[in-house]
């Protein structure tokens, strides 16, 4: 049985559309009111940073024709479910050691299962929004939905050929927002899009498309043009701490005014503003903007540029706890089933049980460990040294392998000879195997 609509659903129904406030969906609002739908529109409140405040937001929708509208607070739990991808390392994509950090799938997950929540208590029971056929997201908003309400039904304006046809770009949705007496002020348009939430900023598309075009036609929103020499930038000292996994605590002060003492930490009411916090010490030195070139869902290739500064800090204080915890084997482990969540949850699989079992395994078996503080130098971008490091159950201590004498060592140069001894049965073995194979290539 579908449960897509691909055309409009009967006279009357009732319609819950995802509203971001822009021109898509005000445009998609006042469409399929005059279409005869009763449109209940819902806005995330996900502390986006290019938003003034969301709570201006509503009140848009209801004026292009939505019957009800209201603001979905979904502040801590974006925050939550960040800090458990942030234990789980479930960071698929990477360009030469950056990471994108998932930012906009963990958006996703939080935006589609609280919005549709609401809709059952409103009664609505399809779900709407604006992704296209082309992107990730269209898969995202369905699975969540799915998963958050067995009867539930999808209409999406852009897989709508009539609203396609009558709307289908901005010149066409400006136009009919003017004659309908809701005109649009259009800003200037940006040389890229911009989707954003607490976790991170994702820009992408238009210019950004081509290969040769940089990362430097982008106007940072959460932190700062690193990458333009003109921007002045302080060194700063930052302090964080873990506790079972969680950050708990940040410090941070410029280095010029540091002085002997310690700097006081902040501990905070909600992870949501740790988190904001976080974004702000980072932010201040462009840390955690990436370029990154990616497969979609479909398995295109697509490309993006990411800001994520405060995770690239909290990123940074967890795996340095981590090396000096766990031992090699454990922490490939970790990078494996990470990588392996990481793109469960890009392909809007957050919720689905391979990655509940990821997550409880990384969360259960890693993350009770990281209990300690590290200290940092922010320099300029991911320009950073590391001052200090305290883990709780650290594994690393300097007397196991010190080059000095050392009382009650753990094992002596004859236990060497003899740990050595033990490898001549393999070493023969892969000798005689190695001489084999180098004469069958030459063969």
């Amino acid at each position: 049985m579908s449960r897509i609509h691909r055309s409009l659903p009967p006279r009357g129904t009732r319609i819950g559309i995802a509203f971001s406030g822009g021109l898509d969906t005000r445009s998609a609002v006042a469409w399929l009111r005059d279409h005869g739908m009763e449109v209940y529109a819902y806005t995330a409140d996900l502390a986006q940073p290019d938003e003034r405040d969301p709570h201006e937001i509503p009140p848009v929708a209801i004026a292009h024709g939505a019957v009800a509208a209201r603001l979905v607070d979904c502040k801590e739990e974006l925050a939550t479910e960040g800090f458990i991808a942030l234990q789980c390392g479930a960071f698929h994509l990477g360009c030469a050691g950056k990471k994108y950090f998932n930012t906009t799938p963990l958006g996703r997950v939080v935006t589609s299962t609280s919005i549709v929540k609401a809709m059952r208590v409103d009664g609505v029971n399809v779900f709407s929004d604006g992704s296209t056929h082309k992107g990730n997201d269209i898969q995202r908003f369905y699975r969540y939905g799915l998963m958050e309400n067995a009867d539930l039904k999808v209409y999406k304006p852009w897989l709508d050929e009539a609203f396609v046809r009558d709307l289908g770009g901005r010149k066409e949705m400006s136009e009919y927002l003017a004659r309908i007496g809701k005109p649009y002020a259009m800003s200037v348009e940006k040389a890229y899009s911009t989707d954003a939430n607490a976790l991170g900023a994702t820009h992408e598309a238009k210019d950004l498309e081509e290969l040769d075009v940089s990362m430097k036609i982008v106007e940072p929103i959460m932190g700062t043009r690193f990458f333009d020499s003109s921007v002045d930038i302080e060194p700063e000292e930052v302090v964080v701490t873990f506790e079972r996994g969680m950050p708990v605590a940040l410090s941070s002060s410029p280095l010029h005014l540091k002085s002997d003492s310690s700097p006081r930490m902040m501990r905070f009411a909600t992870k949501a503003l740790l988190l904001l916090e976080a974004n702000k010490i980072g932010g201040r030195h462009g840390l955690g903007m990436s370029d990154q070139i990616e497969n979609r869902v479909i398995e295109a290739k697509s490309r993006g540029i990411y800001e994520a500064p405060g995770m690239a800090l909290l990123h940074i204080a967890y795996e340095r706890l981590l090396s000096a915890i766990f031992n090699e084997n454990t922490l490939e482990l970790y990078a494996t089933l990470g990588r392996r969540l990481g793109r469960l949850l890009y392909e809007g699989r957050w919720l689905d049980p391979e990655a509940v079992l990821l997550k409880e395994s990384l969360t259960r078996a890693i993350a009770p460990a990281v209990t300690g503080t590290v200290v940092l130098e922010l320099r300029r971008g991911d320009d950073y040294t590391i001052l200090k490091t305290e883990a709780e159950h650290a594994a690393y201590a300097p007397q196991k392998l010190s080059m000095e004498r050392v009382e009650g060592a753990a094992f002596t140069p004859e236990d060497r000879i003899g740990a050595l001894e033990m490898q001549n049965l393999s070493i023969d073995d892969a000798r005689v195997l190695a001489r084999f194979l180098g004469s069958s290539r030459t063969a």
